[in-house]
C-alpha cells in the first residue's frame, strides 16, 4: 500500500519508502502520468532490502506520476497515478502491493 501526506503545490517531495515485501527492489523509476518516459534509476547502485529495507526520494518536484519498481527476479511492478506531493511522506510496500500489480503488468 502507498500513502503519501498531502502539501502544497509546487513543492518539492521527500518520500521515505519502505520496503516491507520479501522481495529486494533492485530499480526504481518515476513517469509523468502523461508520457510514460522512464527516467532514470532512482536507486542507482543501491537497493532497498526485503523486510524493512528503506530508501528516501529527496527533491521530486510536486506532482502525480507513474513508478516502475523492479525486485531481485526482474519482475516489473507498475503503479499508476501516484501523488508525490508531500514536504515528508511514507510509501510502505508489502508483499500484496507486488504481487497485486506484478499481474497486471505488461512489461519484461
Amino acid at each position: 500500500m502507498f500513502s503519501v501526506v498531502s502539501a502544497h503545490a509546487g513543492s518539492k517531495a521527500e518520500v521515505k519508502i519502505i520496503n516491507k515485501s520479501m522481495w529486494e527492489i533492485h530499480e526504481l523509476y518515476i513517469s509523468s502520468t502523461d508520457t510514460r518516459e522512464w527516467g532514470p534509476d532512482q536507486l542507482g547502485r543501491e537497493i532497498i532490502g526485503s523486510e524493512g529495507g528503506r530508501f528516501t526520494l529527496t527533491d521530486i518536484p510536486c506532482d502525480a506520476y507513474d513508478v516502475r519498481l523492479v525486485d531481485e527476479d526482474g519482475d516489473v511492478c507498475v503503479v499508476n497515478d501516484v501523488g508525490l506531493c508531500a514536504s515528508k511522506g511514507t510509501w510502505v510496500i508489502d508483499d500484496e502491493t507486488l504481487l497485486g500489480c506484478q499481474l497486471g503488468t505488461d512489461e519484461d
